[in-house]
């Protein structure tokens, strides 16, 4: 199916009542681009791995949805609300004229393009090629062909679908490279935050007797456990949940947060089998903002000369984690630098 995305610059002032116009017209899936600066209220209702970055807040914001002209077989289909696009758009245009009567509008500069549906989930996937780490470590989509194996390589097979992991971001390079350094064969491993699973699948082929990887979302859970099977790893070596170290976790209990103030009703962990035990090495490749709390209730998951990995870190909160780290008793005994990013590896005190 094609759509068209129309693009509409306008204020911030008035976003609220161009959406609102849309929401009338049937328009779902509204997008709005503004560089209003996050208050820290949003930035801890957020999990991301890169720093965020905002413009200047000039007022200005681009309202963007998109919609098509088909109709689908299927009259229950969300899909099958269809426009006149031109339509659309001078209904569009005459709203902006009404509003510019009572608030700023802005430019009212109103554009449109086309795609198509499968451009969405797939175009992505033309930028992710096979890639080397750490000498003998390939990361290899599972859409791409790779002719260049050596002897000892170890080839990853990973589709990341919309999870998170794919290798290729600087602050799992430094994860990896930190298994290949701690990690002895037969070690026991916890992968908190495990996105698509590619550290929880690189430390079981790495040697690792046993890897529970763990997110709090479902759809992370499922990921990690498709691209286990991709690597043909057995249930036994390895396993994925869900659940959040950081919630309250508390049993029928609706209104539960996690300690970082973002995901309601998280996954019940009590009964967790996995958690009952204690882990030669956990790695945690999140943010510092999350790696913070986290090194309050890491250590029971840990062996006494057990290894805490930590990545996800950027530059700037490097002393804040050491200092988490070390006020909970661990010791830091290796750091390591990549681009902005750092790794910091602790062991109990």
């Amino acid at each position: 199916m094609m759509w068209t995305k129309i693009s509409i610059d306008t204020s911030c002032e008035a976003v609220d009542l161009l959406s609102a116009f849309l929401d009338e017209k049937g328009v779902e899936g509204i997008m709005i681009e503004d560089n209003v600066p996050l208050t820290d209220e949003d930035k801890e209702a957020m999990f991301v791995d890169i720093p965020l970055i905002t413009g200047e807040d000039d007022g200005t914001a681009r309202v963007s949805c998109f919609v098509t002209s088909e109709q689908t077989d299927d009259p229950a289909s969300a899909e099958n609300v269809s426009f006149d696009i031109e339509s659309l758009k001078a209904d569009i245009a005459a709203e902006l004229i009404r509003l510019k009567e009572f608030i700023p509008v802005g430019t009212m500069n109103i554009e449109t393009s086309v795609t198509e549906d499968t451009d969405w989930m797939n175009n992505w996937k033309k930028f992710f090629k096979p890639f080397r780490l750490y000498d003998n470590i390939v990361i290899k989509p599972t859409w791409e062909e790779y002719n260049d194996k050596n002897t000892d390589d170890i080839v990853v097979e990973i589709d990341p679908g919309i999870a998170f992991g794919t290798g290729s971001h600087e602050t799992t390079k430094l994860c990896i490279g930190q298994l290949k350094k701690y990690l002895k064969s037969g070690d026991s491993v916890f992968d908190v935050g495990s996105g698509s699973g590619i550290l929880s699948i690189i430390s079981s082929l790495l040697g690792a007797g046993f890897v529970h990887g763990m997110d709090i979302d479902a759809v992370a859970e499922r990921a990690g456990k498709e691209n286990a099977k991709l690597n043909h790893i057995e249930d036994d070596k390895l396993v994925f949940t869900c659940g959040n170290l950081l919630g309250e976790n508390v049993i029928g209990k609706d209104d539960s947060y996690s300690l970082t103030g973002a995901y309601k009703k998280q996954p019940d962990i009590s009964d967790n089998p996995y958690l009952n035990r204690k882990y030669d090495i956990v790695v945690a490749n999140i943010l510092a903002e999350v790696i913070i709390p986290l090194s309050a209730v890491i250590g029971q998951y840990i062996e006494k000369d057990g290894y805490y990995i930590t990545s996800g870190i950027i530059n700037e909160k490097e002393e804040a984690v050491k200092q988490a780290l070390l006020s909970n008793g661990f010791k830091i005994i290796d750091t390591l630098y990549m681009g902005e990013w750092v790794s910091i590896v602790a062991t109990p005190a």
